[in-house]
């Protein structure tokens, strides 16, 4: 997240009922939902598929910014299932919350706030999805042990990221984890990652679940 500050009081009355927490969070630019030259090296069916979403699913989106995987999420789930986007940009809230009802899509709810600060619900998601967004937090173990809470029995949170090499596409090689970094922030955080794995050229795949108390 970049480093300019502002406040955000507690109300419900930016333009989609965006429920907002007191306290300052960092502004970042949104990526929007649609972006045809990003889908071709990022199809989000296909990961989303990957991991495991399906029907009647809950989906909360970590860093959602416009919609990119919160859309074709919203989609998969159906009006059985929910999904939650929420990120520190205002902005991107907006536009998601706005193309989802032109879609129909009233089971899209957002939120502002940061991984690190924030607890939407307690043991209520099957999935917690961090796309492209743990490289940029800067407690990312909290923000997995927060995720922990919000995750029914059973449910995952996956991280999808960056390769650490060279790629045609993609940030420079600061701005990446390796794969071996990001499974010591899941198992920091008290989650067992339970399968490691590419999609496509660019990119890699974690899962994750809490480890079961014994």
């Amino acid at each position: 997240m970049s480093t300019g500050l502002y406040g955000i009081l507690t109300q419900q009355a930016i333009k989609g009922n965006i429920e907002c927490m007191l306290y300052y969070l960092p502004v970042s630019p949104y990526r929007p939902a649609i972006d045809p030259q990003r889908r071709q090296y990022q199809n989000p069916e296909d990961i989303l598929a990957k991991i495991g979403l399906t029907s009647g699913m809950t989906f909360i989106d970590v860093g959602c910014g416009g919609g990119f995987f919160a859309m074709p999420a919203a989609r998969i789930v159906g009006n059985t299932g929910k999904v939650i986007g929420f990120d520190v940009n205002i902005e991107g809230l907006e536009a998601l919350k706005e193309l989802a009802a032109k879609e129909g899509l009233y089971h899209v709810d957002v939120a502002a706030g940061s991984a690190e600060e924030t607890v939407l619900c307690e043991k209520c998601a099957d999935i917690i999805f961090f796309g492209l967004v743990v490289v940029h937090l800067q407690e990312p173990v909290k923000a997995l042990v927060n995720a922990g809470k919000m995750l029914k029995t059973g449910g995952r949170a996956v991280v999808f990221d960056w390769k650490k090499k060279l790629t045609r596409q993609g940030p420079p090689m600061e701005q990446r984890l390796s794969e071996k970094q990001v499974t010591g922030f899941i198992e920091a955080a008290g989650m067992k990652p339970i399968s490691v794995g590419e999609t496509g050229p660019y990119h890699y795949v974690i899962t994750a679940e809490v480890l079961k108390c014994s």
